[in-house]
């Protein structure tokens, strides 16, 4: 890989904090503590947090059918929840990821989600596919956060990016995390390696809640340490344990996150996959650990049970998780 910046948090101290390797290999250009990366499937659960800001104020309901808010889905006979979208069962999967006939229609739809679609028309094309499963029988990446973000728009009038740095991010002095990267600060976005090819994403017509955002280690470090401290200053104590508890309901066909490649040993929470058991993961960690990477190299989790919390920012298509997790979990007997 070319370079990365990696944070630990415990106990409610930042006890680590450094840039390794180069933000642009190419050009020899050192790396920095603030690049800047695309952190893909990690803006989901910043989005989700933006959700649960809408659940304490009374503004929008986990278990309403999403044709409550998006009209588009209201006539659909069969309806997931809020809450089916935000823990990935609501049967609307990324066509990408399997070849049934259901899975086709998305593919075709809205490709990977990297779309010049407007939200209007993500929406609309969605409402008019079939459920590749009865909402809440089966957990499948999906489409969820993303739709997710656009209710929140439609509750609150302002764009996803700005409810998120208003409600979210500036309380927590998360001043670099945005959605697509600004043009005053191209020049820290971290450069992959030859090969390894980012998305376009000036390409996006909407703020996608589910892969679009841009952070630093430094933001995303805020963030997890909010997590670590039961949602303060964003979201209050019983809401933050919401979030991180699995949302999974027995009988729940976990086949796909059990998966090799995703997350063996783990249910789903709020925007975040939630270790259910030490065994059976291909790492040590705790039970109640959660997590959820980012597709273009970048990772995080956070342990309550240690008051851990581990940031890794890099562009890469190195399995890179595993050997930082070694180091980490052995660094806490010494701590």
């Amino acid at each position: 890989m070319p370079g990365a910046v990696i944070g630990v948090v415990h106990n409610g101290q930042t006890v680590f904090f450094e840039a390794f390797g180069h933000l642009d290999p190419a050009q020899g250009v050192a790396m920095p503590e603030d690049a800047l990366f695309w952190i893909a499937s990690m803006s989901k659960p910043i989005t989700a947090v933006g959700a649960l800001l809408l659940v304490e104020r009374g503004q929008l309901v986990l278990d309403e059918p999403i044709g409550t808010y998006l009209p588009a889905f209201a006539d659909n006979a069969v309806q997931p929840t809020v809450l089916d979208l935000l823990r990935h069962t609501a049967g609307m999967p990324e066509g990408l990821l399997g070849d049934t006939p259901v899975h086709r229609l998305y593919a075709e739809a809205v490709g990977d989600g990297m779309t010049d679609l407007t939200g209007a028309e993500f929406v609309e094309r969605l409402s008019a596919l079939p459920l590749l499963h009865e909402p809440g029988a089966m957990w499948h990446y999906g489409w969820g956060l993303d739709l997710t973000g656009l209710i929140i728009e439609s509750l609150t009038g302002r764009s996803l990016g700005q409810f998120l740095r208003e409600e979210v991010c500036a309380p927590l002095g998360m001043t670099d995390t945005t959605f697509g990267v600004p043009d005053g600060r191209r020049d820290r976005y971290a450069r992959p390696l030859t090969g390894h090819v980012l998305p376009e994403l000036s390409r996006a017509r909407f703020h996608s809640g589910g892969a679009g955002l841009v952070s630093t280690a430094g933001d995303y470090l805020k963030f997890v340490k909010m997590l670590l401290d039961k949602g303060n200053p964003v979201l209050g104590r019983k809401t933050a344990e919401y979030m991180l508890a699995d949302q999974l309901a027995p009988g729940t066909d976990t086949s796909r996150l059990e998966k090799r490649g995703w997350n063996p040993g783990h249910g789903f929470g709020i925007g975040l996959a939630v270790r259910r058991r030490i065994g059976g993961a291909p790492t040590p960690g705790s039970v109640g650990e959660v997590t959820w990477p980012g597709a273009g190299g970048t990772t995080w989790w956070a342990d309550p049970s240690e008051g851990l919390g581990v940031v890794v920012m890099a562009h890469t298509t190195a399995k890179i998780e595993p050997q930082i997790r070694s180091l980490v979990l052995r660094s806490l007997d010494r701590a």
